[in-house]
């Protein structure tokens, strides 16, 4: 990955302790907008958008490490300089959370992974799937918004799956364009389903959320979870997927604020 790539990220609030939001992949930071507009007058939210999504920049390949560095770096330059900070990680942003906590343990107070863990993920299949057909759009040929989401629907039934990726899609100069970096995600993809082999352990509290309809966190995966964060705790959201956060958002933030407060 390009060193260089530089982050774009938006603070949220005026007071408080620093919460550092990841985004998983095809997001970016402002999915979390309401969940820090929640959080305050407590905390305050830094929604960061990862390399390759939102408006931070491209990068050629993929590889936790390295954008773990990257984020370490950016806090270090800003938020960090008033001390560590708390981090919420969900799916893809949450291995990268872990990563951090786990090469720059001085940064990190509290993590929180929200649905994913550090196993491997095999079967990409279902991101694939979303990718491609994300790509089978020709763009040259929209002239509306509504446009891309009425020739996604037959390939991407869910409607609200469809919306989630098109907030990827930007006008500009009568023309439409990507801001995620489909083709590298593309090409990551055995990446992303991936963890690092990393040495050591994290020794500060962290909360492993779940969705309960989820199948992203299972029993086998448990001791790899504690063997690298042995102050781990467990906790399932009753009738939540994968989207924890914009499932249940009430749930979430309630859960949440208990446990940086503790």
């Amino acid at each position: 990955m390009t060193a260089s790539v530089t982050l774009n990220d938006t603070l949220v609030g005026e007071s408080g302790p620093v919460v550092v939001f990841l985004h998983g992949l095809f997001g970016q930071g402002r999915n979390f907008t309401q969940i820090a507009k929640s959080l305050e007058p407590d905390y305050r939210s830094l929604l960061v958008d990862l390399p390759n999504h939102g408006r931070s920049g491209w990068s050629d390949d993929i590889d936790y490490v390295t954008i773990a560095d990257l984020v370490a770096d950016h806090l270090r330059a800003g938020v960090v300089a008033d001390g560590p900070v708390h981090v919420v990680g969900h799916s893809m942003g949450g291995k990268i959370a872990m990563v951090l906590a786990l090469r720059h343990a001085d940064l990190v107070d509290r993590l929180v992974v929200v649905d994913i863990s550090p196993a491997e993920n095999s079967d990409s299949s279902e991101f694939e799937h979303l990718l491609d057909s994300l790509a089978s759009l020709d763009l040259t040929t929209l002239t509306r918004r509504g446009e891309a989401d009425e020739r996604l629907a037959d390939r991407i039934g869910d409607p609200r799956v469809r919306g989630f990726l098109l907030q990827n899609l930007r006008s500009r100069d009568g023309s439409f364009h990507w801001q995620a970096n489909l083709d590298v995600l593309r090409q990551g993809l055995e990446r992303i389903g991936g963890f690092p082999r990393l040495d050591g352990t994290f020794d500060h509290p962290v909360l492993w959320m779940a969705g309960e309809k989820s199948p992203y966190i299972t029993d086998d995966d448990e001791p790899a979870m504690r063997a690298l964060f042995p102050r781990t705790q467990l906790v399932t959201v009753k009738d939540a997927g994968h989207w924890v956060h914009s499932e249940k958002p009430e749930a979430f933030v309630s859960i949440l604020r208990v446990f940086l407060a503790a």
